[in-house]
């Protein structure tokens, strides 16, 4: 099992969320169940997928849940 909190990706996963969170605030409330919803989940995905990888066994399954959470920033990006 992969130690993902000491990951340069899963702490700048993170770090987006964080920001994105910031920013989804500010955004109207009547976006709360649209725009804002899809974009915190999005983002919310990223390290969510790397750590969920993480307690995978083996590499392979920690790979394919990299290419997951890879899929989520263009996702927030549209």
């Amino acid at each position: 099992m992969h130690r993902y909190k000491e990951l340069k990706v899963w702490q700048k996963a993170i770090d987006l969320a964080v920001e994105v969170y910031k920013i989804t605030e500010k955004l109207p409330k009547d976006e709360r169940f649209g725009l804002i919803s899809q974009m915190n989940m999005a983002v919310v995905s990223i390290p969510s997928n790397i750590a969920e990888g993480a307690g995978r066994n083996g590499k392979k399954e920690f790979n394919n849940f990299l290419r997951v959470a890879l899929g989520s920033p263009f996702q927030l990006d549209t």
